[in-house]
């Protein structure tokens, strides 16, 4: 507590008051508490952070080890608290007593002993964000280890090797941590330790993902799967295969991830280790949950609670169950279970655990407090009130300075910051945010930094201090964008109980951000700050689409905006539309104009609502009156401030960077009156020019490769057939484009991979039935055996060296029925297949006019004259010219994505 004070001074001891007055006085705070969603261990097992507690809680060797040299017994029995300390997460404490330990050891010249201590005080300083220290710890461990019998302690050589990869994966150095456990890999082989083995190939699939490669994870983890299988069972298999299961959950392949979970706890069950059956039930709950499958997750973590001996496991999957039954407002079932949380939190015993539940359950009680407040249930609230938040946050700073743990204070101060800035208590609010933005910075906590520096932002914004909180709004995105990798994919890396949900926790702050910038213009348009909001939004759909498919596989880059319309694309205009709290923004740069912008004072409440409306009589040929009354007050918004500018300039195609539920309309439809917009501009949509900067289509033979099911596969019975595919595929070869066909059976992925790995196509022509869902598991398209999954399009499309696919067709697709964002999956497909372009539909129509709608696009493109996007403008005229197909329904469905020349 002195240290904390001298760092602090004055401030510190106001602070202290603080936390007294709020213990008793806290009906003073009379509003709801801002809650920021911090999901409880997402990964029931951490792969990296700490070695589950069966194999090793803080170094397993070590601690068998010393006790097989009969060192001195007052050494080893601190080392054995150490180990204690760590495995209930009071590291600073195990640093001292390590450190002691450490002397004793040095005193009496015992070198492996020592180095097997040193291994273990660099995963104590780990902990606590202390790099240097740590690694000094390691380096001087692994020298000493240098001058002993490699051959005989070839174990404890491996545990430090490995301790020391953590470290390097920690700091960002991912090919040194990935060589460093292959290195353990072939010592735990001649020390013919399997179980090593598999620690080592799963730190190897994380350092694998870390750079980016992705199969190459996946390889690596198979490879675990088939090691595992050889194993008898034991409690070492069962921890292996919860970790294992874990990690495929972090990757995404949920249903592998549910079989290693299931074979763990089918082998915890037969070993009648309560602990191991206990972990791997919560981790089958977070499958679940992961999976939306809620009554199955609640069903795992009540059986958790009721089977694992860990008081912090029964308290997570509570939190995680408590969670579930909030975002479902089931405020019955809560205040059903509030009081069973609550009596389980007062029995944790000290541990960075218990501070992280104290914080989480305080963030849950005032979400709870806000929906039934919402909700009208007064009678449940009178049973809440802001001084349980408050304890409970009292309860976690007084425990994080107990144990020295400036990570866990830091993330307490946070959320008695959001108390206070919820009740309007500006001074106070900031106050606390500085003081835990000091500890988490000085802590290398960059997870619990970024929402620090996102809350100052809010609390001098809300005091009228614009610059300073745009300058704290900048830092924030700052630091998430280099922590954007480990948000998405490293969660075993980043603090696991700080999880993300991306829409409360990261999408704000972009939002948030580019609000303020465009607010501290005053009314007067700076083109500097406009290109600011600009690249800020596209940064916002880089990560939403990271966040999509849960891993950072997208690098973008910065364009310069004069050079691709004034220079390259003299005829385009990009339109970024951007939905705020209070009003529909439009950034807008027109050929050899500066960037503009104009807005439109309405809630974004009010424009999600006419959105998702006019989506739903889209598709219904017969609501072409409501869809033109509903498409012009879009158009209203959107275009009729500019109309008289774009035709000046005489811009003949339109780019739309598309925000939120906008996505899943096309633009095509929009009306001003009179005419639809396809019948005055091509148009196209970019995922952002960060992502693909726009280059004419190379003149070249057309070369295209065309694959589609008459029928769909067995299992998918809500798709019709196709019966005009046939239809379709002739017209494209009528057209001129030299086609080589795979019909029904011959649609495999295998033959796909093939033909697309052997041939260079250009363009790549999918007639089949396809779904894209805001959920990675749930974007798709099918080939004879089944369902392709968009993540797949990864190798699929990118395995072809000899040229690059100019074009993506995806005609017979859909988004999925309900899912406000499911055009993200559109997106994400278009990305991940690499295509320049792609071309899809945003819900599935009459074939029979599909097939019409490829002839005379493929026809057009053919000609070579014409940019894509006036290829589908013109298709899309010839059926809107149709006596059939007049109704928006048939000709606006098509979009085309990425490069529109």
């Amino acid at each position: 507590m002195a240290k904390t004070t001298r760092i602090f001074g004055a401030n510190s001891l106001k602070f202290k008051s603080r936390v007294r007055w709020l213990t008793s006085l806290t009906h003073c705070l009379r509003l709801p508490l801002y809650f920021l969603v911090a999901l409880l261990c997402i990964v029931g097992s951490p792969v990296l952070a700490k070695v589950p507690s069966s194999i090793n809680s803080l170094s397993q060797l070590p601690i068998n080890s010393l006790t097989s040299l009969a060192v001195p017994t007052d050494a080893a029995s601190l080392l054995q608290q150490g180990k204690v300390l760590y495995s209930n997460g009071k590291f600073a404490k195990a640093v001292e007593v390590l450190q002691q330990a450490i002397q004793i050891y040095k005193q009496q010249g015992e070198s492996l002993a020592l180095a097997t201590t040193l291994s273990n005080l660099s995963l104590a300083y780990q902990q606590l964000g202390a790099w240097s220290q740590a690694q000094q710890a390691i380096t001087e461990s692994l020298n000493l280890l240098k001058g002993q019998d490699k051959n005989q302690n070839l174990p404890i050589f491996a545990q430090s090797l490995d301790i020391q990869g953590r470290l390097q994966l920690a700091m960002g150095k991912s090919e040194a941590a990935l060589a460093t456990w292959q290195r353990t890999e072939e010592i735990y082989k001649q020390a013919d330790n399997q179980s090593g083995v598999v620690r080592s190939l799963i730190n190897q699939a994380q350092a694998w993902r870390t750079q980016g490669f992705y199969p190459r994870a996946f390889k690596t983890l198979d490879r675990i799967s088939q090691t595992l299988k050889s194993q008898p069972d034991s409690l070492e298999k069962t921890v292996s295969l919860r970790s294992l299961g874990d990690a495929l959950l972090v990757l995404g392949d949920l249903k592998k991830s549910r079989q290693a979970l299931e074979e763990s706890l089918i082998i915890a069950q037969n070993l009648q280790s309560s602990a191991d059956i206990g972990a791997s039930l919560f981790s089958l709950g977070n499958n679940a949950r992961k999976q939306n499958q809620k009554e199955q997750a609640i069903a795992y973590y009540q059986k958790t609670v009721a089977v694992s001996p860990s008081p912090l496991t029964k308290v997570q999957a509570q939190l995680n169950h408590l969670g579930l039954l909030i975002k479902d407002r089931e405020w019955a079932k809560v205040q059903t279970l509030l009081p069973s949380i609550e009596s389980h939190i007062k029995q944790l015993p000290l541990s960075r655990g218990s501070i992280y539940a104290h914080v989480n359950f305080s963030q849950s009680l005032a979400k709870v407090k806000s929906g039934v407040l919402q909700a009208s249930r007064h009678n449940f609230y009178s049973g809440l009130s802001t001084k349980d938040s408050a304890k409970l946050l009292a309860s976690a700073i007084q425990q994080s300075r107990s144990l020295e743990d400036k990570r866990a204070e830091a993330y307490a101060l946070k959320s008695l910051g959001g108390l206070y800035e919820e009740t309007r208590q500006w001074s106070e609010a900031q106050d606390l945010t500085r003081q835990g933005l000091a500890l988490a910075q000085s802590s290398n906590a960059p997870e619990i930094t970024y929402s620090l520096e996102w809350q100052l932002g809010r609390l001098l914004w809300a005091q009228k201090d614009i610059n300073g909180a745009i300058a704290a709004y900048d830092a924030a995105v700052d630091t998430l964008e280099s922590l954007r990798r480990d948000l998405v994919v490293n969660k075993d890396v980043v603090n696991q109980d700080v999880q993300f949900d991306f829409r409360d926790s990261v999408e704000p702050v972009y939002r948030q951000s580019v609000e303020l910038l465009l607010q501290s213009q005053k009314g007067k348009p700076n083109e500097k700050i406009l290109e600011k909001a600009r690249q800020r939004i596209e940064a916002l759909q880089l990560a939403e689409l990271d966040d999509f498919f849960q891993e950072a596989c997208l690098q973008g880059q910065k364009v310069a905006l004069d050079r691709v319309v004034d220079k390259d694309n003299s005829k385009a205009a990009i339109l970024y539309p951007i939905i705020l709290r209070d009003e529909l923004q439009v950034i807008v740069k027109t050929p050899t104009q500066p960037l503009q912008s104009y807005s439109t004072k309405i809630s974004q409440g009010e424009v999600e609502k006419l959105l998702i409306e006019l989506r739903k009589n889209l598709v219904d040929p017969t609501a072409t009156k409501i869809v033109q009354t509903q498409s012009q007050q879009v158009y209203s918004w959107l275009l009729k401030p500019i109309e008289s500018e774009l035709q000046q300039s005489r811009v003949d195609t339109l780019v739309f960077v598309l925000d939120g539920p906008l996505r899943n309309l096309p633009m095509a439809a929009l009306y001003d009156g009179k005419q639809y917009l396809v019948e005055k501009y091509a148009i196209a949509l970019s995922v952002g020019l960060q992502l693909l900067d726009p280059k004419p289509l190379v003149k070249q033979q057309l070369r295209a490769l065309t694959a589609g099911l008459t029928q769909p596969p067995p299992g998918f019975p809500k798709f019709a057939p196709l019966l005009a595919i046939k239809s379709e595929f002739d017209g494209i070869a009528k057209a001129g484009v030299s086609t080589t066909s795979l019909l029904d059976g011959d649609f495999k992925k295998k033959n796909l991979e093939s033909e697309i790995g052997a041939t260079s196509f250009n363009i790549v022509h999918l007639a089949t039935h396809g779904q894209f869902s805001s959920r990675l598991e749930d974007t798709f398209i099918l080939d004879f055996d089944g369902q392709i999954n968009v993540k797949d399009f990864d190798t699929l499309f990118r395995n072809q060296s000899k040229t690059v696919v100019e074009l993506l067709v995806l005609s017979a697709c859909q988004t999925a029925t309900g899912d406000s964002r499911a055009a993200l999956g559109l997106a994400g497909a278009a990305v991940r297949a690499g295509a320049r372009s792609t071309i899809a539909s945003l819900w599935q129509i009459d074939d029979e006019s599909t097939a019409m709608f490829v002839s005379a696009f493929y026809r057009e493109l053919k000609s070579g004259k014409i940019t894509k996007a006036e290829a589908v403008h013109r298709a899309q005229l010839q059926l809107l010219k149709h006596p059939n197909y007049r109704a928006p329904s048939f000709w606006s469905a098509y979009v085309l994505i990425g490069n529109w020349l």
